[in-house]
């Protein structure tokens, strides 16, 4: 690669970034979606009345069940028995399994508890867990292991907190300023995240993730101003406040997930670990990446405030989208 091909790349790196951020949403759609949900019957414990919402109807034709649930439950109909032991162990589709096709599973018990999963061709199984309150750490091995994903899932998948976080890393210099700025961000969101599964905190949705977007606007436009501010003498402060607005849209996305319901405070601490597991993932590949740029021949101080209007940008088209759904939706 010649000296003259790379600012050309300088230049159309933000550009590039830009549609691969407006596309990846509608990437996320799934091929062939399909539903299954299960719904305790009231009066009669362990008894799920089944529906299921195929993509086609070939799927209905072909298959005698949806899935395959544990023992000891049996399909009758519409209806799934599992007796006293209730719906504990694993529900699998294996015809998915190496397929394109996407299933939504939904469990909820006459208790409140849910739980929701998207099964694919690469994962077509999901673990019902049925572990006594008094059991140890090792026995809770399935639990930890799945929120701790899901958390690591949340920053990869949630673009408005990866780009936070982005940002946040491009913003702050000096090692010891950007570990408080995130150690600040990590506390935020774990305080607002628990008032809000434990039903102490409740504010509506949309105005929530309008303030989110907002926020990478405001640390982007920190990103590119010329002159000191706050924010980047005493980034933890700004990080905190921020935080706790984000701490909320994770709670929005794990309640609609489901929690087990003997195990909360397990679920959510582990949740939090993966979430902190990723933020530090992505933190240390935008270092690594800036490390790289410092080195070869190119701009990096192009490339970067490329970046930032690239990223700016996206979150304020999120930010007009959310508040006019904001205005415009039902009355909070």
């Amino acid at each position: 690669m010649n000296r003259l091909y790379l600012p050309r790349l300088a230049r159309s790196l933000p550009l590039s970034l830009a549609v691969f951020l407006a596309s990846a949403p509608a990437d996320g759609h799934d091929h062939n979606p399909a539903s299954l949900s299960l719904t305790e019957v009231e009066g009669h414990e362990g008894r799920f009345l089944v529906r299921w919402e195929p993509s086609s109807s070939t799927l209905t034709s072909k298959l005698e069940a949806p899935a395959v649930f544990p023992p000891p439950c049996k399909l009758d109909g519409a209806f799934l028995d599992c007796g006293q032991t209730g719906l504990v162990g694993t529900v699998e589709l294996p015809w998915i399994e190496g397929t394109e096709t996407n299933v939504m599973v939904a469990i909820e018990w006459r208790s409140g508890s849910r739980l929701l999963r998207v099964l694919t061709g690469s994962n077509p199984s999901v673990v019902v867990y049925g572990i006594p309150a008094s059991a140890g750490l090792r026995a809770l091995k399935p639990i930890v292991v799945d929120y701790t994903w899901l958390g690591i899932e949340r920053i990869l998948t949630g673009f408005d907190h990866l780009l936070f976080v982005v940002a946040l890393t491009l913003l702050v210099r000096g090692g010891r300023k950007l570990a408080g700025a995130v150690t600040a961000f990590t506390v935020a969101h774990s305080l607002t995240l628990a008032c809000a599964v434990f039903g102490w905190l409740t504010l509506p949705a949309p105005p929530v993730q309008a303030a989110i977007a907002l926020s990478i606007v405001l640390i982007c436009g920190e990103c590119i101003r010329p002159t000191d501010s706050l924010t980047s003498r005493a980034p933890w402060i700004v990080t905190f406040a921020f935080g706790l607005l984000h701490g909320l849209g994770f709670a929005s996305s794990l309640l609609d997930i489901g929690l087990p319901e003997k195990h909360v405070p397990t679920a959510l601490l582990f949740f939090n670990v993966g979430a902190e597991i990723g933020q530090l993932g992505v933190i240390a590949l935008v270092v690594a990446l800036s490390l790289f740029a410092a080195r070869v021949p190119m701009q990096p101080a192009t490339v970067r405030r490329g970046l930032v209007y690239a990223m700016g940008g996206m979150a304020g088209y999120w930010s007009i989208e959310r508040i006019v759904a904001t205005l415009t939706g039902p009355s909070l």
